[in-house]
């Protein structure tokens, strides 16, 4: 059975690029969360945030999951809070291998600046929300991840290369 490979990491930490330059190389359909939960629920996730709020939008989140252990063959592409609930890590630690994606604070808020579509950066110091949600989500991440890969230095071709390498040393490992 062909394992997921799962990308996880703050936001603007280049899950989305990534996954679609995997999908091409690995001809394996991605799966973004955010992009199927906001297709499923017919409205943004800031607008999710606005109407129904944070929990019930990381509610949507696990019911995700959960709807696709079975499935195999993917790069499941994650929101950048999905690791906040225990019963998330657990499953996407059971989904495949987890693939960290870090990024410094200075260049996450960088690359999230010019979006408004983040409802947890509409505060006035989106630099320190970042600073602040990295905080509490660092270990979260640590402990669902298989490897992290530092972004900063690195461009797409680089990243996607090592997570191909990485990934198929860890599915040829015996169970």
């Amino acid at each position: 059975m062909t394992k997921n490979i799962i990308l996880v990491g703050f936001m603007g930490t280049g899950k989305s690029t990534i996954g679609r330059s995997l999908s091409q190389i690995l001809s394996y359909p991605v799966i973004d969360t955010d992009q199927l939960i906001e297709k499923q629920q017919g409205r943004s996730i800031p607008k999710i945030f606005e109407e129904a709020g944070e929990d019930a939008f990381r509610d949507m989140e696990t019911a995700l999951l959960r709807s696709l252990l079975n499935q195999s063959g993917h790069i499941i592409s994650t929101g950048g809070g999905i690791i906040v609930r225990e019963e998330n890590r657990q499953l996407l630690r059971k989904m495949g291998y987890v693939i960290w994606l870090v990024a410094s604070p200075e260049e996450i808020h960088n690359r999230t600046s010019r979006n408004n579509s983040r409802p947890l950066l509409n505060t006035k110091d989106p630099a320190g929300t970042i600073r602040k949600l990295l905080e509490t989500r660092i270990p979260l991440y640590k402990e669902c991840a298989h490897l992290a890969i530092e972004t900063n230095q690195l461009n797409f071709d680089e990243i996607t290369t090592g997570i191909i390498e990485s990934a198929r040393y860890y599915f040829s490992q015996p169970e």
